[in-house]
């Protein structure tokens, strides 16, 4: 074996230090597929939640039956966004409101009224809430300036139908809430969750349209969100970042094995003594060997000498072999 460059006084790696930083090359790998694995599942996750959305925003509204079968049905997820008409009127008495959910980055509280609706299966009706729409913060930033009230008597409704929110655990001001679950609404009003016992539903419904229409009424709630995000870029670049950790583990083998037998070979150089089809004889030959022109030498005119270009070439093909 050749002795490594006067220069380099380092000592090689033994076989327990290569296999350690083996295994800690394929550990990182593994890591960034796991990584690689989830950032794919959320990208999946995103993709199908967009597909409904597209395929039931724009859809024809339907009776609510046709969806909730009845007091304590649960939105099934294929029917997220599916517009539905509920005809009954509002408990105005019970309304809340909604904090820390800004429209278009701007801070304020959704409007959520309990609506009483005609329903088959229910002699009393169903009890879903709604939600209205956004109003701005007041002046003092605890409450806004002003509630747009619901319509009374007599409403028809459209809403696109959304899963019932996990109950928060944050508490909230009187008459306000955190999220949008259909037992903490009832339970900001005054009179509780009581009055509406065994008939509230899994859902909520966000407004798109009632009638009759009132003189003033919160600002519209924005069409659903159908950007798929970065998912998919970034199961990619993890994928890549697995390949790095493998690929740095095989060149850092490979240069040293290379400086323990005494050679000295850059990366540009192996890509110059890349083996390419020779055209006159059939064979490869280095691109380092080959004239720009394939042509021979000027008529007249004394070859440089080759002795260090030969060596130079035996020496990467020896590398290449």
């Amino acid at each position: 074996m050749s002795e490594a460059p006067a220069g380099d006084t380092r000592e090689p790696r033994t076989t327990r230090q290569w296999v350690i930083l083996g295994v800690a090359a394929v550990v990182l790998a593994a890591l960034c597929v796991l990584a690689a694995r989830w950032q794919w599942a959320r990208y999946e996750d995103r993709t199908a939640q967009i597909a409904v959305i597209e395929a039931n925003w724009s859809a024809r509204p339907v009776p609510v039956e046709d969806v909730l079968g009845g007091p304590g049905a649960a939105l099934p997820e294929d029917e997220v966004w599916q517009q539905v008409v509920l005809t009954g009127s509002y408990v105005p008495d019970a309304t809340a409101l909604l904090r820390n959910r800004p429209v278009h980055g701007t801070p304020g509280y959704h409007v959520l009224v309990p609506f009483v609706a005609e329903h088959p299966s229910a002699p009393g009706g169903i009890v879903m809430v709604i939600d209205r729409g956004f109003v701005p913060l007041g002046t003092d930033g605890s409450e806004p300036e002003s509630v747009p009230a619901a319509p009374s008597g007599e409403v028809e409704a459209t809403v696109s139908l959304r899963a019932d929110e996990p109950a928060s655990s944050r508490g909230a001001p009187d008459g306000q809430v955190q999220a949008i679950s259909t037992e903490q609404v009832l339970a900001a009003g005054p009179d509780g969750t009581g009055w509406a016992e065994g008939r509230t539903v899994g859902a909520y419904g966000s407004l798109r349209s009632e009638s009759p229409r009132p003189a003033s009424a919160p600002a519209a709630l924005p069409e659903p969100d159908t950007n798929p995000g970065s998912h998919l870029s970034y199961t990619f670049q993890w994928c890549v970042f697995a390949a790095g950790a493998l690929a740095g583990y095989l060149l850092l083998w490979r240069r040293e094995r290379g400086a323990l037998r005494g050679e000295s070979v850059s990366a540009g150089d192996l890509l110059l003594a890349a083996p390419d089809l020779d055209a006159s004889t059939g064979g490869t030959t280095s691109s380092r060997r080959r004239r720009p022109d394939d042509a021979a030498p000027r008529r007249g005119l004394m070859s440089r000498p080759t002795t260090d270009t030969d060596d130079e070439d035996a020496l990467i093909d020896s590398q290449l072999r």
